[in-house]
């Protein structure tokens, strides 16, 4: 027992998944009043601006992160100091861009929600949302330091607190509102967002400034000039996973855009349509996602874990680790499916009084299995170097997401899309599968 307390990755998981779960838990509660607050519509049209969210943080947030985490897993590996060089060096890469970010899609936010979007209200939803981005960069660099020294309890508390002060600035936005007479729009909710990523930012810096007055910079670094540190070392590893990353969105945003066009091909009109889209995504696949603050926490710490053990050379525990994380991660997929496909229609009655959200969700409960192996491959992967083939992998199953979206929807309608969905994960789930396999050959037995 007492080993087990002192495993990184089982501490570390035991922690994100704890703020995972009340994180998300909370997140129900919020949807919960947001969906009766603005109607499905009015998720539809909050669950159109994630595209554009996602691919500022894939351009400015997400490559760097994993690179920070990989870099400080790897210069940590069998050392008792900490090393501050790679955060440094992502935070004078990443500052820069997000502000340029935030610049863009304030200037741009028009033609962003008209040409793009395809929905011109939403332009002023833009503009709040652009402030967001410089606070979500920071924030992520600073995660990704913590997950690289494989302490998640600093993530996983900011994780916390952001999800609070978004939930409860949403709640005081719409309060006023009301008490004014008026209806709240979803401009609560995109408000409430840019507060709670702000919040996070500072529980960032906080719990930074605590563990650095612990273990300030050592002399080595202290004097460590500006063109050695590990600028080339961040971007080689950032690059791919950046490139790779916005091409992926910028995909996702073609399909999540084009739900409610195809939709309107089968018949139905613009409101109908996009309330079925924010049924869809707003209401069904939180549910489906919920458990996946599991194998995401089991993900993030991976790749830091998987990244050390390579570089020290112990092959058997590599293979161990991850033939053990794989199996309980399938044993929880199948699980789930049985507890959505029977408890699906009745959860969509009893917490969103919808039977199509209940629909959404037994129809869906066929993908996580291979959901949740594939957050955990995918991490994996990405610490044996494989961002490439991972890459290649994902534009395929969104392609052929693409192609059930364009040719069935229309004539079968968003039942088209859900067997996309089960398409595409079964398609990447062994791919990578089959990617593992001939990458661990080579480290042996």
């Amino acid at each position: 027992m007492e080993q087990l307390k002192k495993h990184p990755l089982i501490v570390g998981t035991v922690l994100l998944t704890l703020s995972g779960l009340i994180s998300r838990t909370i997140g129900f509660v919020y949807r919960i009043y947001l969906s009766r607050l603005v109607g499905a519509e009015g998720m539809g049209i909050y669950q159109i601006l994630n595209p554009v969210l996602a691919i500022a943080f894939s351009l400015t947030a997400a490559g760097y992160q994993t690179a920070i985490s990989k870099l400080v897993a790897e210069k940590s590996a069998g050392q008792k100091s900490t090393s501050y060089s790679p955060l440094i060096a992502g935070i004078l890469i990443t500052l820069p861009l997000s502000l340029l970010c935030t610049w863009v899609l304030y200037v741009f936010s028009d033609f962003v929600a008209s040409a793009l979007l395809g929905a011109p209200s939403t332009a002023g939803m833009l503009r709040m949302l652009s402030f967001s981005i410089p606070f979500s960069s920071i924030h992520s660099c600073i995660n990704g330091h913590f997950y690289g020294l494989k302490k998640a309890g600093y993530p996983a508390f900011a994780q916390i607190m952001e999800q609070i002060t978004r939930v409860a600035s949403v709640f005081v936005l719409s309060g006023l509102s009301l008490a004014q007479g008026h209806t709240p729009s979803v401009s609560c909710a995109v408000l409430g967002l840019v507060i709670g990523e702000f919040f996070s930012l500072l529980v960032s810096l906080l719990t930074f400034w605590y563990e650095y007055s612990k273990s300030p910079l050592s002399s080595t670094e202290r004097g460590l000039p500006l063109r050695q540190l590990p600028l080339k070392g961040i971007l080689s590893l950032a690059l791919p996973i950046t490139g790779n990353r916005i091409v992926l969105n910028l995909l996702g945003s073609v399909e999540n855009v084009s739900i409610p066009s195809q939709l309107r091909l089968y018949g139905y009109d613009s409101s109908t349509a996009l309330s079925i889209y924010g049924t869809f995504s707003g209401m069904a696949l939180p549910f489906i996602f919920f458990p996946n603050a599991l194998t995401g926490s089991i993900a993030v710490l991976l790749l830091p874990m998987v990244s050390e053990i390579k570089a020290l050379g112990n092959y058997q525990e590599l293979h161990k680790t991850i033939r053990k994380t794989l199996r309980y991660c399938l044993y929880m997929g199948i699980f789930f499916l049985c507890f959505f496909l029977l408890a699906g229609n009745l959860l969509g009655d009893l917490i969103f009084h919808s039977s199509l959200a209940g629909y959404f969700i037994t129809t869906l409960s066929f993908i996580c299995p291979f959901l949740y192996l594939d957050t955990t491959l995918s991490s994996i992967l990405q610490g044996l170097d494989m961002t490439t083939g991972l890459f290649l992998i994902n534009v395929s199953a969104l392609g052929l997401r693409l192609l059930f979206l364009f040719l069935f929807v229309p004539q079968v309608g968003i039942t088209g899309y859900l067997w996309g969905l089960l398409a595409g994960q079964v398609w990447t789930c062994g791919l990578y599968l089959l990617c593992l396999h001939r990458r661990l050959k080579h480290f042996g037995p």
